[in-house]
């Protein structure tokens, strides 16, 4: 399966979810029934992967914890905000960059629009073209 095909399934069950719990709850409330959702539909889920990094010559096993690594090929960040501020993205892009994932999606379930909670982001740009998209 293809990160485009995981990324559609995941937006897929993300709508679901939205419909049918809407916005307001915690973070951690939507990831238990995200998680669920995609195991339900045959993805392999792990849910607050804790991965490496590496910085010089120091190993840090514990340098970041994913919220949702779907199938080995996708990170998903979820938040439950009003609104995500720039820095979400970026820290998606840090992610994948130090992962070697080429997709992300950054996930707001406080939106009233779930659409409108929804960015894609592509691993291998530079900053100032972060290819991200609604």
């Amino acid at each position: 399966m293809t990160e485009n095909e995981i990324a559609k399934q995941v937006v897929d069950a993300a709508f679901k979810i939205h419909t049918t719990l809407g916005p307001g709850l915690l973070e951690l409330g939507y990831e238990a029934v995200l998680a669920y959702e995609l195991k339900q539909r045959g993805l392999l889920v792990v849910r607050q992967q804790a991965m490496p990094v590496i910085y010089e010559t120091v190993h840090l096993e514990e340098g970041f914890r994913a919220d949702l690594i779907v199938e080995g090929k996708v990170i998903i960040e979820l938040k439950s905000v009003e609104a995500v501020a720039p820095v979400h993205k970026k820290q998606v892009l840090t992610y994948l960059r130090l992962t070697n994932i080429k997709l992300g999606l950054l996930i707001n379930f406080g939106e009233a629009l779930i659409k409108d909670g929804i960015s894609r982001v592509v691993n291998g740009f530079s900053p100032s073209r972060l290819c991200v998209f609604a």
